[in-house]
């Protein structure tokens, strides 16, 4: 068996793990939030704060 048949090989056989590692990558890190009416989420403290109208 030639190096570049085995290295063709490894890729293919490689390639379907990284594609769903690389689509769940982000995921355990979102969040989606939602505050009650009058307040906007504030990215620092980590929690609901009234909004401010100008």
């Amino acid at each position: 068996m030639s190096i570049r048949t085995l290295l063709a090989a490894l890729v293919l056989t490689a390639a379907p793990g990284l594609a769903m590692a690389e689509c769940s990558w982000g995921s355990a890190h979102e969040v989606t939030m939602s505050c009650s009416e009058g307040t906007v989420w504030d990215a620092t403290t980590q929690a609901c704060v009234p909004s401010v109208s100008s």
